[in-house]
């Protein structure tokens, strides 16, 4: 019996199969444990790993801003507010169209921000808001809004106009065009800054007049300058002021004149040296001339003078009265006089201004009225004593000199 042996071909498919067999089982083995199907848990290291470390990476602190992104007719005081919760505010920024940046304080350790002004009427906002959490994790906020367009509005006269050169004893005063029931924000809206530093302050005179002044007179050359930002100020109830100035005036040279009612005589004293005297005439009795101290706020070549307008009748009316410069609104001026004959030096005898000897159209400059209108300025001081009447009122004209510090600014 012959036995044939298995051939070599035969015996390498066997072998084959074997291997493939193996691989297979190799495969199975690896994908069971890159999928870890076994676990009872239903995760592993996978997705819901992933989404885990995702959560971690994000900041837990939340920004809120307030008014809500395109609010409209926002209001200028109080509207505007970030707060942050569950982290700390590190970054504020509120900018208006132009791109200047409105100033503000982080508050309550990181908690909340707000302006350190009001805003502007009419004008878009943007806000840029980032906070930090425990783990120094940011989170960020963007938001825009516009604030109210105002029905009724105000504005402040002020005197002296920007640029000019005035006397040491000139006030900054400001009359609003609109009784003003709060005072305090209307205030912190006018800033003042001198050049040397000085301290100014405000006092009102009743609701609608502002005057600023440091407690003793001007040094000279200093500069002034004041920051009128009443642009969205609610000066009373549904009132918004409307304008945005700024304001500089210099301190000229010191010129104070002291008039003595008995003796009749005026001297002037510049930069704290006498450089004249002047005969003067002042009120007569029942008409006696405003004690205290006086500031130069018009001055005017020739002017009118009628008693009708100052409560005396039909006492006089002066069409032309040269070189005369007020010092109160009430109607007292240093002025030329031309009809006034002996009294200067000698008696009083005026209505309650104070005379000086001049000539009739005020073409002589050499009289003693052209000289003194010629050597002054608005903001001058003039002083009377020995008057037989009272100390003028502060508020009549520019004269607060004449209110204590104390009273001043209480």
């Amino acid at each position: 019996m012959n036995v044939r042996p298995i051939s070599g071909a035969s015996v390498d498919a066997r072998g084959r199969r074997r291997k493939v067999a193996a691989v297979m089982c190799g495969l199975l083995l690896a994908v069971t444990a890159c999928g870890g199907g076994g676990s009872d848990s239903g995760s592993g290291p996978g997705k819901g790993e992933d989404s885990t470390q995702a959560e971690s990476k994000q900041s837990q602190a939340v920004v809120t801003i307030a008014p809500k992104d395109g609010a409209k007719s926002v209001d200028t005081n109080g509207a505007l507010k970030v707060s942050a919760a569950k982290g700390k505010l590190t970054e504020v920024q509120v900018k208006d169209a132009k791109g200047d940046e409105i100033a503000g304080e982080i508050t309550g350790s990181g908690t909340g921000w707000t302006p350190s002004t009001h805003l502007a009427a009419s004008t878009k906002y943007t806000v840029h808001a980032v906070a930090e959490d425990s783990e120094g994790r940011k989170a960020a906020e963007d938001s825009s809004f516009t604030t109210l367009t105002p029905q009724n509005t105000f504005i402040g006269e002020f005197t002296p106009e920007d640029g000019s050169k005035v006397g040491v004893g000139m006030p900054f005063s400001i009359r609003f065009t609109r009784g003003i029931t709060a005072p305090a924000d209307v205030e912190k809206a006018i800033k003042i800054k001198t050049e040397p530093s000085v301290d100014v302050e405000g006092h009102w005179f009743g609701n609608d007049r502002i005057d600023f002044r440091p407690e003793k007179y001007w040094k000279t050359g200093t500069k002034v300058t004041v920051e009128l930002d009443l642009d969205g100020v609610e000066g009373r109830d549904g009132v918004y002021g409307k304008q945005a100035k700024t304001v500089s005036f210099t301190i000229g040279r010191s010129q104070i004149s002291v008039v003595d009612a008995k003796k009749h005589t005026m001297q002037v004293k510049r930069d704290g040296k006498v450089v004249k005297t002047i005969p003067v005439t002042t009120g007569k009795p029942g008409y006696d001339t405003w004690n205290g101290q006086m500031v130069i706020t018009e001055q005017l070549t020739v002017t009118r003078m009628n008693g009708e307008t100052v409560g005396y009748g039909g006492e006089y009316d002066i069409k032309d009265v040269p070189h005369a410069q007020r010092l109160t609104t009430s109607g007292t001026f240093i002025h030329g006089n031309y009809w006034g004959g002996g009294a200067f030096g000698n008696y009083n005898a005026s209505h309650g201004c104070i005379g000086l000897q001049d000539v009739r159209g005020g073409y002589d400059s050499g009289v003693p009225a052209a000289w003194f209108f010629n050597n002054s300025m608005v903001g001058d001081v003039v002083v009377v004593k020995n008057s037989n009447d009272r100390v003028v009122d502060p508020d009549n004209g520019l004269n607060g000199w004449n209110m204590s510090w104390e009273k001043w600014i209480s």
